[in-house]
């Protein structure tokens, strides 16, 4: 009977150790120290310098270029629909200028949730024409934008990859309009 019970608690504290540890992982994406971003899950990452691994399949043409203030030019480089119900948009933000370029925080957006939790790209959007519909930067359960978090500067010549996550859109649709607050909007493809 001890044995049964053993095998049943140690059972139970695996379960327990598995579980609060992913939300552990959940809670602690925007809490510092978290420098990657994972290839299948949703998460926040911090944005002091580190890089995301590159999508495979990922070309060397960006899917889009935009020039934004100070000197600013962010690549998308990938918007991948994912089997989650989602869109990653990764790019890489670079300053092209001769000074440190200080991100406005209309990167942000506007809604108080995501402006809670500093200094994000949470401002960003999908626009579907074809289904008359925006796509906003999904958030976690604490309201922390599913994006980059904590670029509060680029310096000059550096580039700094960034991701994005969004709803998806209807399979059929795989051309959306991206749109950030200080860049102008461009059209890129959804793969996958």
């Amino acid at each position: 009977m001890s044995i049964r019970f053993t095998a049943k608690a140690r059972s139970g504290v695996v379960a327990l150790t598995v579980v609060s540890g992913l939300a552990l992982g959940v809670a602690g994406c925007g809490g510092g120290g978290d420098d990657k971003k994972p290839e299948a899950s949703a998460s926040v990452s911090k944005g002091d310098g580190s890089k995301p691994s590159t999508q495979e399949g990922q070309s060397d043409a960006p899917l889009a270029e935009l020039k934004g203030p100070e000197g600013l030019d962010l690549k998308i480089t990938s918007a991948a629909r994912d089997s989650g119900g989602f869109v990653t948009v990764n790019a890489d933000l670079k300053n092209d200028g001769s000074k440190v370029a200080i991100l406005s925080s209309q990167l942000t957006g506007n809604e108080t949730e995501i402006m809670k939790n500093g200094q994000s790209f949470g401002g960003a959007t999908l626009v579907d024409s074809k289904g008359k519909k925006r796509y906003y930067v999904l958030r976690d359960t604490d309201g922390r934008p599913l994006t980059t978090a904590g670029v509060q500067s680029v310096k000059p010549g550096e580039s700094v990859p960034i991701f994005m996550q969004f709803p998806a859109p209807p399979a059929d649709t795989t051309e959306v309009s991206f749109q950030l607050p200080t860049f102008p909007s461009a059209t890129i493809q959804i793969s996958g």
